[in-house]
């Protein structure tokens, strides 16, 4: 099967790795490409108006017609398209998930690096400055 979204995402955040590790135990189908956005810049071609800024602030998830999802709505647009994870996404159809959900997603990116120091991970180099972009 061809895939059908690529999701872009900070590879330097464990936050953001486990994440991505969770959506490909659910997408058996391998419908989902994981790009990590500090390994390849292939991503410049497709979305050529997207920005390290925006890509550092949350996920983005592009579908085959070159939609752009971001950060909660990226997430949900992955679940729809992993079969294991389409129980949650028909939850996230509830009325006041949008607002709930997109609350929740930026509260914890906008934490992602603090969270990684409390599970002891090492923070990353962020030699680039994209690293101040959370602060």
């Amino acid at each position: 099967m061809d895939t059908m979204l690529t999701a872009l995402y900070d590879g330097n955040c464990v936050v953001c790795r486990s994440t991505c590790e969770a959506m490909r135990a659910l997408d058996w189908r391998k419908r989902i490409k994981f790009v990590d956005l500090h390994e390849s810049g292939a991503w410049r071609e497709r979305c050529p108006n997207l920005t390290i800024e925006q890509l550092m602030h949350e996920i983005h998830v592009i579908d085959a017609e070159s939609r752009v999802y971001a950060g909660f709505k990226a997430t949900r647009r992955m679940l729809k398209e992993a079969p294991l994870g389409f129980p949650l996404w028909l939850l996230l159809q509830l009325p006041g998930a949008d607002g709930l959900g997109a609350r929740a997603y930026r509260f914890i990116a906008r934490r992602r690096y603090r969270i990684n120091a409390l599970l002891g991970k090492e923070l990353p180099d962020c030699a680039d400055g994209s690293c101040e972009m959370l602060q």
